[in-house]
């Protein structure tokens, strides 16, 4: 039974087979045939469609020419009358004289006041015989020849050494040389205990003064 059953059912495909290949020819064959038809219809229309061409616009005549107008010749003017312009006259020039500038010079200040002399308790006072500061040996050999006289007014300083110090004349005697040896003499042999301030230091001085009579010696 069961090989029955086998036979049967290869019976069946096999036919089935057979209606399938059936089915497949004429669909094929109906559609090639459809296909031809419907060329063979669009090769009618395309050989009996006919193209209409536009005819072509009607060709434009040109205006005619405008007829020749005279030319008129432009009118002859006149020249412009030549009018004289008289130079104007320069205005006067006036020369101001400005002053000259003022020059301020700048003063100098003032020079301050000297400061005032330390306080003095103790004057300085002479060491020796201040007669024999200048004597008749000092007389100069010119003078003394030419037997000048005279009297020099003399002024000196003190400084804390008890030396003199700037010695000059006060009152000439007339002859440079007899002055100058009284302020020399003096300097050179004047002595002084020098003066002293509040605490007892030595302190410079001043206001010294003499007058040395030259007189020729008698013999």
């Amino acid at each position: 039974m069961a090989y029955a059953d086998q036979s049967m059912s290869s019976r069946r495909v096999v036919a089935i087979a057979i209606v399938a290949l059936l089915h497949a020819v004429i669909g094929y064959a109906f559609v090639t045939g459809l296909a031809y038809n419907v060329v063979k219809k669009v090769a009618q229309d395309l050989k009996t469609f006919d193209v209409e061409e536009e005819p072509p616009p009607p060709e434009e005549v040109p205006p005619p020419p405008p007829p020749d107008q005279p030319v008129e010749p432009p009118p002859v003017l006149a020249p412009p009358p030549i009018v004289s312009v008289p130079n104007p006259t320069p205005p006067p020039v006036t020369t101001v004289r400005e002053a000259p500038p003022v020059v301020i010079t700048p003063t100098a200040p003032p020079a301050p006041p000297p400061p005032p002399p330390p306080s003095q308790a103790a004057k300085a006072t002479e060491r020796g015989n201040s007669s024999l500061w200048v004597t008749t040996d000092d007389y100069p050999s010119r003078a003394l020849r030419e037997e000048r006289e005279g009297t020099t007014g003399v002024a000196w300083d003190v400084d804390e050494q008890g030396r003199v110090v700037n010695c000059r004349v006060t009152s000439s005697s007339g002859s440079p040389d007899l002055d100058d040896a009284a302020c020399k003499n003096i300097t050179r042999r004047g002595r002084y205990k020098p003066a002293q301030d509040a605490a007892g230091n030595p302190i410079a001085s001043s206001g010294y003064t003499r007058r040395v009579r030259w007189q020729m010696p008698k013999d």
